[in-house]
């Protein structure tokens, strides 16, 4: 949703009105979903957090501060219900939580179109992500699957920008180390990228 439309929509919001609500709903909840279902692979949970996360909005939306990104504000309280209700049910740190579920969606399209190619290369980058520390796998499916800014993810997380940018490369870096280790992954991503005849 193009940001203008957005903050007017949140206006019309803040006035009581609720096609505006619904809309940003609309616009914000397959997102919303799909990040909270990469962390704690519950689709029962996943749904009744964005449920919750867009009721605590639609009781604080006068409280939205119109200079930010409604989707970093959504977020952020969507993740904190979500690690609320994952430490309730079974206490554990968030990294613990964020550690233990993996992340099944791609990081990155291949941009070939070819589906098989696409699918070798989502499979390769999926078993990269569980070499990252929760922190670290977080991030990256931040940045690179939701697309989020490198300040979006600083103001989501609570850390600094430089932080931020420290995890994506150490990420980075681990990552393409252990494929490069890893002579099934090096062989397959060789093939992916066109190197073996």
């Amino acid at each position: 949703m193009d940001h203008q439309l957005e903050v007017s929509m949140i206006r019309r919001a803040k006035e009581g009105d609720a096609a505006a609500f619904s809309s940003l709903i609309e616009a914000h909840q397959t997102r919303l979903y799909r990040f909270l279902l990469k962390i704690c692979r519950n689709p029962d949970l996943a749904e009744d957090t964005v449920q919750d996360a867009f009721v605590r909005v639609l009781g604080n939306i006068n409280r939205f501060d119109e200079r930010y990104r409604f989707s970093t504000w959504l977020f952020t309280i969507a993740r904190r219900l979500l690690i609320n209700a994952l430490q309730k049910n079974h206490p554990r740190s968030e990294s613990d939580w964020i550690s233990a579920h993996g992340d099944d969606a791609p990081l990155a399209s291949t941009g070939s179109g070819d589906r098989e190619e696409r699918n070798a290369t989502i499979e390769i980058l999926d078993e990269a992500l569980d070499v990252l520390n929760p922190q670290q796998r977080e991030v990256v499916v931040l940045y690179h699957h939701q697309e989020k800014s490198v300040l979006e993810i600083a103001s989501l997380l609570g850390l600094p920008p430089g932080t931020v940018k420290s995890h994506l490369h150490r990420a980075r870096r681990r990552m393409r180390d252990w494929i490069s280790s890893n002579r099934e992954f090096q062989a397959r991503v060789d093939e992916v990228l066109g190197v073996v005849a």
